[in-house]
């Protein structure tokens, strides 16, 4: 005779094996990207033509973490790693753009973005204040609660990384990289970096509405719910999380817009304008 199992124990079992699975899911995931990323080579900048025959110009090389010899270096240069993988200079050199970035070159770069160090700090500062809050009541404490949060955080990370970056952007042939301004009073160029949630360029070079950053945040939102049990459910607290999204996007783009000044003067790493000279 088999036992009997009451219905919340049989529903609470469910919860856990969805779980599982959902952290596999992440750790496949994450492999995956691990050798993409291997067999993914980065090119140095060049000018090249476009189909139209204009110029364009790849942006510089990003710099590595050992490039930067300051104090805090390795925590110092993967944060800069972060702000300036998604940000380009617009070259000043009459006649010539960033060059766009076809499916392959979105993937790469959602792969290079959600495998930077800062990815897997931020996941463990994040899971260890969940742990502290005692979020997610059904992962437990200690150890083990631990690492399921943790799981749940880089989940969360990963799939803001795959709409924004990735699919969306390649739905909607919309470039997901950030054009700084350069130019103007301080105050134009925070417009232009807090106008940047509603207007994006698009891979033709022309503005566009930034869908990516819409959808990719009600996307993730929605995807929240699967690997986060104790999430509270409703329109209002979904509401309450996509403005909080869409209010750090902002903040992190006005820190790309003005991060070449800042990382002058606190001499931290950024990445070189393009190269503006002739072929």
């Amino acid at each position: 005779m088999s036992a009997f199992h009451p219905p919340g124990e049989s529903h609470a079992g469910e919860r856990i094996s969805g779980l599982k699975a959902a952290h596999r899911g992440v750790v496949h995931s994450m492999v995956a990207l691990v050798v993409v990323f291997i067999s993914s080579s980065s090119a140095p900048a060049q000018t090249k033509a476009t189909p139209s025959g204009s110029l364009c110009v790849d942006p510089a090389p990003l710099f590595e973490i050992s490039d930067y010899t300051g104090p805090l270096n390795k925590l110092v240069a993967s944060v800069a790693r972060r702000v300036e993988l998604k940000a380009v200079h617009t070259p000043s050199r009459q006649g010539k753009t960033i060059c766009s970035l076809d499916a392959h070159d979105k993937f790469v770069l959602f792969v290079q973005n959600t495998l930077e160090p800062v990815t897997f700090l931020g996941a463990a500062f994040n899971a260890g204040w969940s742990q502290a809050d005692n979020d997610d009541p059904q992962f437990g404490q200690g150890a083990a609660g631990y690492g399921k949060r943790f799981g749940a955080a880089l989940a969360d990370s990963t799939s803001s990384e795959f709409f924004g970056t990735f699919l969306y952007p390649f739905l909607f042939r919309q470039d997901p990289r950030y054009y700084r301004r350069r130019d103007g009073t301080t105050k134009q160029r925070l417009g232009h970096a807090l106008a940047h949630v509603v207007i994006a360029q698009s891979d033709a070079g022309k503005p566009m509405f930034n869908y990516s950053e819409w959808f990719a945040t009600a996307s993730s939102i929605s995807l929240h719910n699967v690997y986060h049990p104790g999430t509270e459910r409703g329109f209002g607290p979904a509401a309450n999380r996509f403005a909080v999204s869409i209010g750090s996007d902002m903040g992190f783009t006005v820190l790309r817009e003005f991060w070449p000044e800042l990382s002058r003067k606190l001499k931290l790493p950024f990445r070189q304008h393009p190269v503006d000279a002739s072929p």
